[in-house]
């Protein structure tokens, strides 16, 4: 699946891949909830995407919610 190496670099981002923001990000892509960037995103996008996601509470409203890892 084309999301695989994106989904790469963001479990580079936290500091264990048991985080339940982690699942809940390769849980929407696997479900298609999430899609990938239309542009590609550099590393300190994405951290900075991170970073916000991580600081609320992991719900599917937050997944609805979350920074834009579809790129804009």
């Amino acid at each position: 699946m084309p999301y695989r190496p994106l989904l790469a670099r963001i479990q580079k981002l936290f500091r264990s891949g048991a985080d339940p923001h982690f699942k809940s990000i390769e849980d929407g892509f696997k479900s298609g909830r999430l899609e990938l960037p239309a542009q590609p995103m550099t590393d300190l996008e994405l951290a900075r995407a991170i970073r916000e996601f991580q600081a609320k509470p992991v719900s599917d409203w937050t997944l609805r919610a979350r920074p834009r890892f579809e790129g804009a």
